[in-house]
């Protein structure tokens, strides 16, 4: 049996105040359309992790990723930017995280759910801790703001980022964060 023939993956790594960022994509029903982004965290940032994790990616763009990445940006500058959902591979999660994108992805800008709330939304009101891992595997993160959910109890919770990246994009977004007995919450 003949295997299939793989391509190595394509990225495009951009610079922002973050660090850098790198954005996968490829052609899929005839457009391109990302696959993954990697934001740098406290640990690592995308650009080692793309060399030890992807070593034999190709960097390489086009005019639609570049008008993204662009956009990418913008939005980690402060703009208020809404990506379409279609310029990703939404069909590469599983339903449930879909779901759980899909709530993110309807959260305003300036605004915050909890994770409690998007289970609810996704018809499963105990599925808090659910939706926090599908939103820790968010393979678009920016693109499907999933910095905009926070805990119930008003702290800021976990972002692929670091918490600090969490916070800032919260704050340049008009959520104001306050402290109080030791938990941060935006209102």
């Amino acid at each position: 049996m003949k295997q299939a023939k793989t391509h190595p993956p394509t990225f495009f790594m951009l610079t922002t105040a973050f660090g850098p960022v790198a954005v996968f994509w490829s052609l899929y029903g005839g457009a391109p359309k990302i696959g993954q982004i990697l934001i740098s965290n406290p640990k690592i940032s995308a650009q080692e992790a793309v060399e030890k994790f992807f070593p034999d990616a190709v960097a390489s763009s086009c005019e639609e990723i570049d008008s993204l990445v662009d956009q990418i940006g913008a939005l980690l500058n402060g703009a208020d930017i809404q990506f379409p959902l279609d310029a990703v591979r939404l069909d590469l999660c599983s339903p449930f995280q879909q779901q759980v994108l899909r709530a993110d992805h309807a959260i305003p800008r300036g605004s915050v759910s909890t994770y409690r709330l998007i289970a609810e939304q996704t018809g499963n009101p105990r599925g808090a801790r659910a939706v926090g891992t599908a939103q820790a595997t968010n393979p678009f993160p920016i693109v499907i703001p999933c910095h905009r959910v926070i805990r119930s109890d008003g702290a800021l919770g976990g972002y692929g980022g670091g918490t600090e990246m969490k916070r800032r994009l919260l704050e340049r977004e008009g959520v104001v964060i306050k402290k109080r007995a030791g938990l941060l919450y935006g209102f």
